[in-house]
């Protein structure tokens, strides 16, 4: 099912796309792990700046810290996330809304988050920490052996890749055959050079969580869709339940394998920080942070829409108006402090918004923070002379997608 567009065009993949202005593309481009300086040079400029949008939308970026959190923190009568507000504007139509929590107003997202919530408690995180730890120790297995038998090793397939889809797919209770494609469904979706094909995407991934969920509803798995399956009952929808579980599958897969690969960039291009979070445990909390607000994986939060007039950042936003909150913009406003463009492990805690903010701030944030947290170090002592293979600046990284991240990762095992 591929978009239908207004005036044609629907069979092209790349259509929908095609119809927006270089400047509404500006917050998913990089150069190398830094945003382009055109971003950069708009915050300096105001922190909220009209954005140019295709279908008769007028649009806002917000690249400002401050203006982005009072975006993200606001109630939904103010900004609303509900997806009924991009049926018929951009070519979306109603069958493809993809469910869960993102685009979701109160009080369905009060109640589904509600269901969510318990199995990512602290307490919850603590069980699960032993089975973490496991699956890293098998995923550095894995690098060992494919350098004993390649020399170079793709980091992104054997190290950062296999964490978070097999602590993902453990969580939820996916069955181990549809695992391959679940991988392949989570990456696809937020490369925006797949252009309209990409709700298609969503919607092969929610067909196949609705499978699963009928499977469960029937014998309930050990997973979360099975515990709420168990506890919910007929309370909740085969429909509900996959759009839930397709938020905590890419909430928790794309984006960690992503921040595994790029902070690993990171660690390898500064040996003297590798060694710190190698050799002091006290550093490795403070660089995870600085690392998830520098890169910024999820480089804007979805898209608000405006319910009622407001002034932000000094600019006249209409009801009706689509808001954009760049947060790779965000994290690095140089109100929050100095030298934001870098890692300072020193630097007083910010409240970074890698996460989103507000209502809907990722609920599985805790869980990628501990997989962070085990993740690097680890890697750094199994293999203290890991080096990248190649031009650091050749590095292959997605051109244009919602979730930054890199094609390969190859590394030297010495």
């Amino acid at each position: 099912m591929l978009l239908r567009l207004p005036g044609g065009g629907g069979d092209d993949p790349t259509s929908l796309l095609a119809r927006f202005p270089d400047e509404a593309k500006m917050p998913l481009r990089r150069v190398g792990l830094d945003p382009v300086p055109d971003l950069a040079a708009l915050r300096e400029r105001a922190p909220v700046s009209r954005l140019k949008m295709p279908f008769g939308l007028r649009g806002w970026i917000v690249t400002g810290y401050e203006e982005s959190r009072r975006v993200l923190a606001a109630d939904p009568q103010t900004f609303s996330n509900d997806f009924s507000h991009m049926v018929g504007k951009v070519g979306i139509a109603a069958d493809q809304d993809p469910g869960g929590l993102g685009f979701a107003d109160p009080p369905a997202h009060t109640r589904l988050r509600h269901m969510l919530t318990p199995h990512f408690t602290t307490r919850a995180l603590a069980r699960q920490e032993p089975r973490v730890r496991e699956i890293i120790e098998e995923a550095l297995a894995g690098v060992a052996e494919a350098a004993a038998r390649d020399g170079v090793v793709d980091l992104q397939e054997h190290f950062a890749l296999p964490i978070p889809s097999r602590v993902i797919m453990e969580l939820l209770g996916v069955e181990d055959d549809d695992q391959a494609e679940f991988q392949r469904l989570s990456t696809v979706r937020f490369d925006f050079n797949e252009g309209a094909a990409s709700l298609d995407y969503i919607q092969e991934a929610i067909g196949l969580l609705r499978k699963t969920v009928a499977r469960q509803r029937r014998n309930p798995g050990p997973g979360l869709i099975g515990a709420i399956l168990s506890e919910y009952g007929d309370s909740i929808d085969d429909v509900e339940l996959a759009g839930l579980a397709d938020g905590v599958l890419t909430g928790g897969l794309e984006t960690t394998v992503s921040m595994l690969a790029l902070g690993s960039v990171v660690l390898l291009r500064d040996p003297a920080l590798a060694a710190r979070v190698r050799d002091d445990d006290a550093a490795v909390e403070p660089f995870v942070e600085e690392a998830l607000r520098l890169l910024s994986v999820v480089q804007a939060g979805f898209p608000r829409f405006a319910r009622t007039d407001i002034t932000l950042g000094g600019k006249e936003i209409f009801a009706g108006d689509v808001v954009v909150c760049s947060l790779s913009g965000a994290n690095r406003d140089a109100r929050s402090g100095p030298q934001m463009d870098t890692v300072l492990l020193d630097r007083p805690p910010i409240s970074h918004l890698a996460f989103g903010h507000g209502l809907h701030r990722c609920v599985g944030a805790e869980l990628a923070r501990l997989e962070l947290r085990l993740a690097y170090p680890a890697l750094l002592r199994r293999f203290p002379n890991l080096r990248l293979d190649g031009d650091p600046e050749a590095l292959p990284y997605r051109e244009l997608s919602m979730v930054y991240g890199l094609e390969s990762l190859p590394v030297r095992v010495d």
